[in-house]
């Protein structure tokens, strides 16, 4: 065996195994009860189209960013867990990072490789997570539908999974950058149809990239206003 067989076999061991796909814990479930409570009287937070997430199964759930509330407004209404990542820096502070454990998010480091996040994110949707990615890659201010990234497709072609469109409107309101309350602010979500796999297998193969980001975001847009137009008439 080789230096850097043996390397890899350590660092394979060393890996602690991956929780359950579709079982959530006792923690999260805790959690999302607190929290289904908590934003639906305060935050009048409504969701539909839930039936178009399978129960079990490797899935990308690809979704506009509006607000650090975004992970929460994704996985509150479903029955299975959501992997999404988040900066290896806030996995130290005491209450935030046992959080952040607990509810299956995945750190990612600035400084690490590109290819060990997409690693890392590959291997939850092959042991069957969902895992969620904001393709915009930062939160809007306005609430608009950003330019998506390209990073979607590496993702895809790795695990060839499929991939669910999601928009959230309102969330901007009720967390804008630079508020560390909640205020009082109609929220609502919607989950659409898996996009066409024959064109997400056509639109993931290399120097086709862009064409993937565009379908999803045309897709997305059209959700964000089903979910404004929803917003609207709750308000």
């Amino acid at each position: 065996m080789t230096l850097g067989s043996a390397s890899t076999s350590d660092a394979a061991a060393a890996a602690p195994p991956l929780p359950h796909p579709t079982r959530r814990n006792g923690y999260w479930l805790t959690f999302q009860l607190m929290l289904r409570l908590v934003f639906t009287v305060w935050l009048r937070y409504r969701a539909r189209g839930v039936e178009n997430i399978p129960p079990e199964g490797g899935g990308l759930i690809v979704c506009n960013h509006q607000s650090f509330l975004d992970p929460l407004l994704i996985g509150l209404p479903l029955s299975r867990p959501v992997s999404f990542l988040a900066r290896d820096s806030l996995f130290p502070l005491p209450l935030i990072g046992r959080v952040l454990r607990k509810t299956y998010v995945m750190p990612i480091s600035r400084e690490a490789a590109r290819t060990a996040t997409i690693r890392r994110a590959v291997a939850r949707m092959d042991h069957g997570f969902l895992v969620g990615m904001f393709p915009e890659g930062t939160r809007c201010r306005a609430g608009e539908v950003g330019r998506f990234k390209s990073g979607i497709a590496a993702l895809v072609r790795r695990a060839a999974v499929p991939v669910y469109p999601v928009a959230i409107a309102g969330a901007h309101e009720a967390l804008p950058r630079g508020l560390w309350w909640l205020r009082r602010r109609n929220v609502t979500i919607v989950f659409g149809d898996p996009l066409p796999p024959e064109l997400v297998e056509r639109y993931s193969r290399r120097g086709e990239e862009e064409r993937l980001a565009a379908l999803a975001r045309e897709r997305i847009i059209a959700l964000h206003a089903e979910a404004e137009a929803w917003r609207q008439r709750l308000s």
